[in-house]
């Protein structure tokens, strides 16, 4: 039988048959091809590759995941790290009324013999820098100690000497006789770390001896002026590791447990921020508290506050204001110290210090580092805005004692 002669409605039905069939029969085939097809494309993944994609971790989360380089760090720096305990008595003052005889006649044996005194402890943290028993520490964990009895991770306590201490940078060495080949801290340089790099914090905060937090590095020369303790002279490694009282003097660690800081402050009326000292900067006053000298630093004897040109338009805009300043970027000087370098020169309160020796200054900050990085002794040229004049000033510098610059 012809095609032809078969009922239309017969050929209709098989022509649509046919067309599904092959349809089907094309998809098949093509879905056969494409991976084929794709497999050389650099940017495409397999089923299977994605699918380990979508199992696999974040790089942070699984760092934090997995403890292997904080254990790491703690277990190569761990056995360094010791605990500090201070004894110091302290003796309060009697009333000198209590010694006139006609009070002695009157309350008798009631009343104080003699001054009382009382005995306070404390504790801190600090490591082991040399393996013949030098220990870097705060001073102010040792300030005014009677005894210091350093305490090892192994239980083994040793009497500590203090060789010296630096309170403006708030730096000491305590030296302990442990028979030489002690566990060393591996120094770090703090010149290589960012802001975003790990930070591990050991130390015995709260008397909790031996323990470890993980934070950050949150942000970098952060003055000690801003910290909140303008007696210093620092920049401070700012840190989310968890720092507590005790803490103070231990050492704060990179990822490959190398030390780039020491663990100084905190902020009471914060969490999640704390304060330790660039380990660069410690090397350097370290060499010179282990010989038993003294740190000097070079001072002008000025108190000083940044100032700005806006700041200062506001402040000449006042009818109420005590002084008129120049409308520049400087430093303002806000009172000048008797008897101090600044003194001796000419400074006068309301001068605004624009450049020292052909470098421009702009805040208190940057002041204080160029003063601290010069030599005693040395004569620097100081530019002051005073008005509308200029005047340069040779000014000497001298030994800070118990001078606020």
């Amino acid at each position: 039988m012809r095609f032809s002669q078969i009922p239309r409605s017969i050929r209709q039905l098989s022509t649509h048959v046919l067309a599904i069939f092959l349809g089907v029969l094309l998809t098949v085939s093509s879905l056969q091809v494409l991976p084929s097809q794709a497999e050389p494309a650099p940017n495409q993944k397999s089923e299977a590759s994605l699918q380990l994609i979508a199992q696999r971790q974040s790089p942070a989360s699984a760092a934090i995941a997995s403890s292997s380089f904080v254990t790491a760090a703690v277990n190569r720096v761990g056995s360094a790290v010791v605990r500090i305990d201070i004894e110091r008595t302290i003796t309060r003052r009697v009333d000198p009324m209590f010694d006139d005889p006609f009070f002695r006649r009157f309350f008798g044996d009631s009343l104080p013999q003699r001054s009382p005194s009382e005995q306070l402890r404390g504790l801190g943290s600090g490591f082991i820098i040399d393996k013949s028993g030098l220990v870097l520490t705060n001073a102010h964990v040792v300030d005014k100690a009677d005894k210091v009895t350093v305490r090892l991770k192994d239980g083994r306590s040793f009497e500590g000497k203090v060789q010296g201490a630096d309170e403006v940078t708030d730096l000491a060495v305590v030296k302990i006789n442990a028979g030489g080949d002690l566990p060393a801290a591996p120094l770090g340089s703090s010149a290589n770390v960012q802001v975003g790099d790990w930070a591990i914090a050991v130390g015995n905060p709260l008397g909790f001896d031996n323990t470890v937090t993980l934070g950050i590095v949150s942000t970098l020369r952060r003055s000690s002026a801003q910290v909140g303790i303008p007696d210093k002279r620092l920049e401070f490694i700012q840190t989310d590791a968890a720092i507590n009282p005790g803490n103070s003097g231990g050492p704060l660690l990179n990822d490959r447990g190398e030390v780039i800081g020491i663990n100084t402050a905190i902020r009471a009326d914060a969490m999640g921020i704390g304060f330790a000292i660039p380990i660069d900067k410690a090397k350097a006053i370290a060499l010179q508290l282990e010989r038993g000298g003294k740190v000097a630093h070079p001072y002008l004897g000025v108190q000083m506050l940044t100032l700005t040109a806006d700041a200062a338009r506001q402040n000449n805009n006042d009818p109420n204001s005590p002084m008129k300043v120049a409308e520049v970027n400087g430093v303002l000087v806000m009172r000048v110290l008797p008897n101090s370098p600044a003194a001796a020169a000419g400074m006068r309160l309301g001068d605004v210090i624009v450049q020292i020796d052909g470098q421009s200054v702009t805040t208190a900050e940057q002041l204080q580092n160029i003063v601290e990085d010069s030599r005693l002794g040395q004569t620097l040229q100081v530019k002051v805005q005073r008005g509308n004049q200029t005047q340069l000033l040779s000014v000497r510098t001298a030994e800070l004692q118990n001078a606020s610059s």
